[in-house]
């Protein structure tokens, strides 16, 4: 609520608006004991009796040259106390976290994150000390979640892998299977294969420069290891079995029904990842319910929370039917039980921030899970 005072003026109507406006700007002035109300909003409430009655509508916030604090920043290992800021009300935690960052120069923002409790949930850097209900004394917890990498750095070094190891197997097989190899006939399903893998990776290299917005900045640079070691060694294995000399393909039957399939779910998994960019304003965090556009491959959202995965995992169990090989079979299960987990989450996700969320929606697989 805003806080209200009722100034009478006793001059004539005949003066313009803005004079009425300009002095009694000024009356208020004096009772507040404030040299400009510049920052303050005024709306007339009432005109009648040759009086005038303004609302002073003045939004909660503490004045930061009045109100002051003092707020201990805590290592979540072993309660070590790492810094003590002063701070106003209406500081926000990523003010917190550049102040940390010019005591402790390792500690750059992207590698902060606060907790209220040592193993309590990370705490969003927009909220304000005040919104925390932080006052003078309290203590805030600091996780070091260690040197930070770019999302966009780890998703380009983690699709340029497998998209050139494929390609590397595929173009050189004398290099893997010996001299020989060269000169034996390849099947016409190992050639749509690789196309196809390398058409995959190319569209996420292409998603993640001009399509994806990321929600989190930066991810722990040992991550990076874990899933580079995935992607590459998984396109290793299934290059090398699809592309021997020795392997054996399917009947051409299955493997274009597979192939129609395989190219329904690539279109469906890119319509959805734009339908998710445009819900997303730039350089915002902002979350909204998706839902289906006019596009008749987003229908998936009626249905599940995270389409996307569901289309991937369609593309990756319709690679498996083409080729008919056992490695890309583990490699669609293995993505299949990683993109479960967070297809689950995600719908917690959901549910817990949207009290309207259709309660019709799976997780990832329509109607069962």
């Amino acid at each position: 609520m805003g806080e209200y005072f009722t100034v009478s003026y006793g001059g004539t109507f005949g003066f313009r608006r803005q004079d009425l406006m300009d002095q009694l700007k000024a009356e208020i002035a004096l009772v507040l004991h404030v040299h400009s109300l510049d920052n303050f909003y005024f709306s007339c409430r009432t005109c009648y009796k040759f009086s005038v009655g303004f609302v002073l509508n003045r939004e909660k916030r503490y004045s930061t040259k009045e109100i002051k604090m003092e707020i201990s920043i805590l290592s979540t290992s072993g309660g070590k106390q790492l810094a003590t800021l002063t701070v106003d009300p209406n500081s926000t935690l990523k003010e917190l976290k550049t102040q940390i960052h010019r005591l402790k120069s390792h500690l750059y923002p992207d590698r902060q994150e606060f907790r209220q409790e040592p193993r309590g949930k990370g705490l969003d850097e927009s909220k304000t000390v005040a919104a925390l209900g932080l006052k003078d004394k309290s203590k805030l917890y600091l996780k070091d979640l260690g040197p930070q990498i770019a999302w966009k750095t780890v998703f380009l070094t983690e699709y340029a892998g497998p998209l050139f190891v494929y390609a590397w197997i595929y173009t050189r097989p004398w290099l893997f299977y010996g001299e020989d190899a060269a000169s034996q006939p390849m099947s016409q399903v190992s050639h749509i294969a690789a196309i196809c893998w390398v058409f995959h990776y190319s569209k996420r290299i292409l998603e993640t420069l001009f399509v994806h917005r990321f929600s989190h900045a930066t991810m722990p640079v040992r991550n990076l290891f874990r899933n580079c070691a995935y992607y590459w060694v998984f396109a290793a294995y299934v290059a090398y079995h699809v592309n021997h000399p020795l392997y054996t393909a399917p009947c051409q039957i299955q493997s274009y029904i597979a192939l129609g399939f395989w190219t329904v779910c690539e279109l469906g998994n890119f319509s959805i990842h734009w339908l998710l960019r445009n819900l997303r304003p730039p350089g915002s965090k902002e979350r909204r319910i998706p839902r289906p556009t006019k596009d008749p491959l987003t229908l998936l959202f009626n249905l599940v929370s995270c389409p996307n995965y569901t289309y991937e995992v369609g593309g990756w169990v319709a690679f498996t039917a083409m080729t008919q090989c056992i490695p890309a079979g583990l490699f669609a299960f293995a993505g299949f039980y990683q993109m479960v987990i967070w297809a689950i989450g995600k719908h917690r996700s959901y549910k817990k921030d949207f009290k309207d969320y259709p309660r019709g929606r799976k997780a990832i697989i329509p109607f069962v899970l």
